[in-house]
């Protein structure tokens, strides 16, 4: 077992145990250009989806610059193993509201970080 494998395995049952609490589910969202029909002006875009689960956060106040990282912003860590796909910036996230826990939320994918075991995911969002 490598140590993506051995972190992942961790970070799993974290996730399910000590964790839970502060887990929630997560869905992506991302238009897939397709081919412009001009004899009916519609075009063939479907929008492609994932799934995984995650931790979400608040930035440090010291990393906040009101430039790249905004006070509003949030830091989601997820699995890469457990992530159907793979976010990228300009990706749309819906997610649990850190603070209410019972409406699901928009954000944009500012940015998008793996750690050097490709182990997680780490993503910065930001509200719609």
């Amino acid at each position: 077992m490598g140590l993506r494998d051995e972190l992942q395995a961790d970070l799993a049952e974290a996730f399910s145990t000590d964790l839970a609490d502060a887990v929630l589910p997560f869905t992506g969202t991302y238009t897939v250009p397709g081919a412009w029909d001009p004899v009916t002006e519609t075009d063939t875009s479907v929008e492609a989806t994932y799934t995984g689960r995650g931790v979400l956060g608040k930035y440090e106040t010291r990393r906040i610059d009101n430039i790249n990282i905004l006070s509003s912003d949030l830091k989601l860590t997820a699995l890469t193993n457990e992530v159907t796909g793979r976010p990228a910036e300009g990706h749309t996230i819906k997610a649990t509201d850190l603070a209410a826990r019972t409406q699901l939320v928009s954000y944009l994918v500012k940015s998008v970080q793996v750690d050097p075991a490709s182990a997680t995911f780490r993503i910065q969002l930001r509200a719609t």
